[in-house]
């Protein structure tokens, strides 16, 4: 069986709120774009070979 859906506490609301809040910052700090964020580093090209990353 599952559980009642119960309302977000404000503790819940406010995280949920903050998240929000940092993600439309992000968002206005990076206007205009052309490009979206990326979150991850891509893989080395072979142009790459003499930069030294560590892992």
């Amino acid at each position: 069986m599952s559980k009642p859906h119960s309302q977000p506490t404000p503790e819940e609301i406010k995280e949920k709120q903050d998240l929000e809040d940092a993600l439309e910052e992000g968002l206005e700090e990076t206007f205009p774009g052309s490009d979206p964020v990326n979150v991850t580093q891509p893989a080395p090209s072979r142009q790459d070979g003499h930069v030294k990353r560590s892992s």
